[in-house]
């Protein structure tokens, strides 16, 4: 055998060591849930049934953990602001805060909000139709996430939901209008955050790297943009976070936040400025000092993400939990501590073992990022994910953050166009000087503040032309400029995976519906 082969061999014997290593940690963790339940659950009447629906909550956790939390580090871990390993870590700690802290309210909405449980006849058959949603909601995730496909978990789970109330009673047990507000939501938080991550990184160019000095406005602009960050961070937790213990309103919560957001700006921008002389003007290395605030902001929407995303774990489960109490799935009880625990711990441990495939992906697949950018992401991702938990509403992260990147790379796409329009008013305008002249020209503006490329662009408008340069010539300046930064190929795998994620986990869920009501009910 060929040395060649035995070092192929080796290395696929290491990778699937790698693969069942992780297999084998899922797997204890699953069984240290049944455990636990078991141990709770021993001698009740209905002791089974939560065991077996506490394990498929902790296998649905750790799914949402491998494929959606990619969305909030992915960008951080893409510009290299990050380590794999050190994103990993804090987005495990900030995810888990956010469920434990402020996920109940979307809890309540996925459990009983999109389908009405009075409709069903019986509490037994709530608790199998909400079985049959979460598993299968999870397998579906389980096979996307081992395909490399970004879905969104919170479609999975709520087609997962109303394909079992479909199967278990028909069409009109789902409350088609809190479905349609969740589908609504699902198409306005991409753009949504398309926008904002749009305008902030436009926002960012132009007091920042369309200046002829870089760092000087750095040092004015970053501690602004952090200050931003902490006013949302803090004024979510205040209505979220303190409202067990002191219940504040909105515009109370909002004046907490200004105070720590200039608080920060305080303690932020001596510590910017003073990092600032050490650096050279240049574009790299004003990067640089978005990685702090880029850290805070990964931060930021891990804990939202926590806070929004347990409910797709963990609403169903705790539907299960009220239905077998004697409360029909009453969305207004209180969900146990431990129902809660399940998932956020669950959603840990699969971005643990299994997030690196999708953080990859996000960070670098789509389109190429610097700090600046997955800066402007990730706080557009988290404001937008911070709104819509505040409101209950159990809207896609994957959507927005996904949105996100994409907002960031079709404006990139624009303003290269945009340059490639300059290029050619140059060139048409030089028509006939010497090859350096008109080099030196482009260089001169491209270097340019945004200030002298408006007066350079006067004067262009001003000079007598030299007649149009040549087709072949402009063809070749439109080919350097125009290019596509933002990947079609993964942005149409992204769209059709999230098409066909609601349908397949709604059949999926109404099949093992079907089959558990065969096997098990009378």
């Amino acid at each position: 055998m060929k040395l060649k082969h035995i070092s192929q061999i080796e290395l696929a014997a290491y990778v699937n060591r790698g693969e069942v290593s992780r297999l084998g940690v899922a797997l204890i963790f699953v069984a240290l849930v049944m455990i636990f339940a078991g141990s709770a659950f021993a001698g009740q009447p209905h002791g089974p049934l939560l065991v077996a629906s506490a394990v498929i909550g902790a296998y649905m956790a750790m799914n949402i953990g491998a494929n959606d939390v990619a969305n909030n580090v992915g960008p951080a871990v893409g510009s290299r602001a990050l380590t794999l390993g050190g994103a990993i870590l804090i987005a495990a700690i900030f995810e888990a805060a956010g469920a434990l802290i402020a996920g109940g309210e979307v809890v309540s909405t996925i459990k009983g909000g999109i389908i009405n449980p009075d409709a069903v006849a019986d509490s037994s058959t709530f608790v199998w139709a909400m079985m049959a949603a979460l598993l299968g909601g999870a397998i579906w995730l389980n096979v996307a996430t081992a395909a490399g496909a970004p879905v969104s978990t919170t479609h999975s789970i709520v087609g997962g939901v109303a394909g079992a109330g479909i199967a278990a009673v028909g069409f009109d047990v789902v409350d088609w209008r809190s479905m349609g507000t969740i589908v609504a939501s699902w198409v306005i938080s991409p753009v949504m955050g398309g926008i904002i991550a749009a305008v902030f990184l436009f926002a960012l160019k132009k007091m920042i790297f369309f200046k002829t000095g870089r760092l000087a406005a750095a040092v004015k602009v970053i501690p602004v943009m952090i200050a931003i960050m902490a006013w949302a961070f803090v004024t979510y937790l205040v209505l979220k976070g303190l409202k067990h213990l002191v219940v504040f309103s909105f515009p109370a919560a909002a004046g907490i936040g200004l105070v720590a957001a200039l608080v920060t700006w305080v303690v932020v921008s001596p510590v910017i400025a003073k990092a600032a002389p050490k650096l050279e003007d240049s574009r790299e290395s004003v990067n640089r000092l978005f990685t702090i605030p880029l850290i805070f902001a990964a931060a930021l929407l891990s804990f939202a993400h926590g806070a929004n995303d347990v409910a797709n774990a963990v609403g169903p489960l705790a539907g299960i939990v009220d239905a077998i109490a004697g409360h029909a799935g009453n969305s207004k009880v209180a969900i146990p501590l431990w129902v809660m625990m399940v998932g956020a711990l669950g959603i840990s441990v699969g971005l643990a073992l299994f997030g690196p495939k999708l953080i990859r992906t996000v960070g670098t697949e789509i389109t190429e990022l610097d700090r600046s950018r997955a800066f402007c992401i990730a706080l557009s991702a988290a404001i937008t994910v911070i709104v819509a938990s505040q409101l209950g509403l159990p809207i896609s992260s994957t959507h927005v953050a996904i949105g996100a990147v994409f907002g960031v790379g079709f404006l990139r796409e624009y303003l290269e166009m945009r340059l490639g329009k300059v290029v050619e008013t140059i060139a048409d305008h030089h028509k006939g000087a010497e090859h350096e002249e008109v080099e030196h020209y482009l260089a001169s503006f491209l270097n340019a503040s945004i200030e002298d490329k408006e007066r350079m662009l006067r004067d262009l408008k001003t000079m007598a032309g030299q007649g149009p340069i040549t087709d072949e010539e402009r063809k070749q300046l439109r080919k350097a400029y125009r290019r596509q930064l933002v990947k079609r190929s993964a942005f149409l795998k992204i769209v059709s995976a999230w098409i066909v994620t609601v349908p397949i986990s709604a059949a999926l869920s109404a099949m093992f519906f079907f089959m558990l009501r065969g096997m098990l009910l009378p």
